[in-house]
């Protein structure tokens, strides 16, 4: 991550924090066993430095986006899982975690004003040629970011970016001649593609029971919360001609058509109505929230109750992180808008999370199990298999090969072809995932004739690689690392 970062800077932030904000086919996560412990938003700790929710989902969304186009659009949550992108997501994170314990340490900072000339100076912020603060707010709207988080996420890799320039990295001449002899190695093998059809698994109530046992702190109940929630419906607040002209006057650039030209008062008294009403609700919401506390609601107003958790509630991720950090002496949330209306809401208690019984897990045992058992089995197949397998031929082959191997998608080749060149023996195998595994023999290799005559990138990006791998050794040993969810 901090190699593509470097080779990027110049699109580091509205590539790191904007493009990839949504999930794209990706939903929902389930991260594993939470412990709520902690910080009530922070899934980690590094050195002295959180990593939210929010963070290892945006992270995870920008993995499952590359791996999404590498695959063609034909990447799901299925494969996401195999690949352990959860993981691979929290990696990352931690990792420039730890060069932005490295920044603190240093002494460096951000100033507002690096801030304000990096955001200034993105197009995607620009209207007319210009940076405009109303394009602004409304891009981070559509991509359902606050400012504040983003603007708090900027100023993080703008760190990242600023400590990791003291590393110059420049490649040698004789650096460039070694990567150009690397390069020019071809194999040719005898490859053989094990997978999880090969085995069978024995999915027995004794099989599953036993994994369960082994596991139960993975088959936990969720956090749930018993709720009272008090609904503020819209008020119609019905303005005369001077409230609607008066409003309008003094917020008129809020009142565009959809090429942000400002709409006269007749065009926009729809909207100044609605925008009206929408504060008289407002209004009327916090009067009930008033009167919610110091337990004087009026008789006819409905409470009602709800328990909800992390997978089962109507609300934004948002709100759902600000009911999480209610206690006991600050149960009470403020007015918010959810739909047309708002709701003020008091946490009455919170139900910790326990063991599930083993009928409640049974679902997901039956999927974690099989997984793993198709894991474990098809490397104990591959082990007993390596020595004595016969498979297919391939043509010699570089690091650089392009065309998919027989029984292979290109995807699978390219991750295979990078593993084979990391192998130091004529035998082995590459795990493409937990349901494919691929043998290899090399029977010959050969030295080809022609120059890579441009190796200065490659050069500068295997440094760049070594260079992050010992920086990162290091402060790993420098800066502890907490993980607060299981499996991760």
């Amino acid at each position: 991550m901090i190699t593509w970062m470097q080779r990027h800077r110049k699109y580091l932030v509205v590539t790191m924090w904007i493009s990839a904000i949504a999930f794209i086919g990706a939903g929902f996560v389930g991260w594993g066993q939470y412990s709520y412990g902690e910080k009530a938003t922070a899934v980690a700790k590094v050195g002295t430095v959180d990593i939210s929710m929010r963070e290892l989902q945006q992270g995870y969304s920008r993995l499952y986006s590359k791996y999404n186009q590498l695959f063609q659009g034909n990447f799901d949550e299925a494969q996401a899982k195999s690949f352990g992108l959860q993981k691979q997501a929290m990696k990352q994170l931690i990792d420039q975690t730890l060069i932005l314990n490295l920044a603190q340490s240093y002494g460096l900072v951000v100033g507002d004003d690096e801030l304000l000339a990096a955001i200034t100076s993105e197009t995607a912020f620009n209207k007319d040629g210009k940076f405009d603060k109303e394009t602004y707010r409304k891009v981070l709207q559509q991509n359902r970011l606050s400012i504040q988080d983003f603007e708090a996420d900027m100023k993080k890799s703008l760190l990242i970016q600023k400590t990791l320039e003291l590393f110059p990295k420049q490649s040698l001449p004789l650096e460039k001649k070694a990567l150009n002899a690397v390069m020019l190695i071809a194999d040719k093998i005898d490859y053989k593609i094990l997978t999880a059809d090969m085995i069978t698994i024995d999915r027995s109530d004794e099989a599953l029971k036993q994994f369960w046992e082994k596991n139960t702190q993975n088959y936990m109940t969720l956090p749930a919360y018993n709720l009272q929630i008090i609904t503020q419906e819209r008020v119609s607040s019905n303005p005369d001609d001077a409230a609607i002209e008066e409003h309008y006057n003094a917020n008129r650039h809020n009142f565009t058509d959809a090429e942000s030209k400002i709409l006269s008062l007749e065009e926009a008294k729809p909207a100044v109505i609605a925008a009206l009403d929408e504060k008289a609700t407002h209004k009327a919401a916090l009067k009930q929230y008033i009167a919610f506390k110091k337990e004087k609601l009026d008789p006819s107003t409905t409470i009602n109750t709800a328990t909800i958790n992390e997978k089962e509630h109507s609300y934004s991720a948002e709100i759902f992180s600000e009911i999480m950090a209610l206690t006991p002496a600050s149960p009470y949330l403020k007015p918010r808008k959810t739909g047309n209306s708002y709701q003020t809401i008091k946490l009455v208690s919170s139900v910790p999370s326990k063991v599930k019984t083993f009928e409640a897990a049974k679902a997901e045992l039956l999927k974690d199990f099989a997984e793993n058992e198709k894991s474990t089995k098809l490397q104990e197949l591959a082990n007993n298999s390596l020595a004595t397998f016969s498979g297919q031929q391939s043509p010699f082959i570089t690091r650089d090969f392009e065309l998919p191997l027989d029984g292979l998608s290109e995807a699978e080749t390219k991750l295979f072809i990078e593993g084979l060149f990391k192998q130091s023996t004529k035998r082995g195998s590459i795990t493409l995932n937990n349901e494919k595994i691929v043998l290899f023999h090399i029977l010959e290799q050969k030295m080809l004739k022609t120059s890579k005559t441009d190796q200065e990138n490659s050069v500068l990006r295997l440094k760049t690689t070594l260079l992050d791998q010992g920086l990162i050794k290091m402060l790993e040993n420098k800066f502890s690392v907490e993980i607060y969810i299981e499996g991760l």
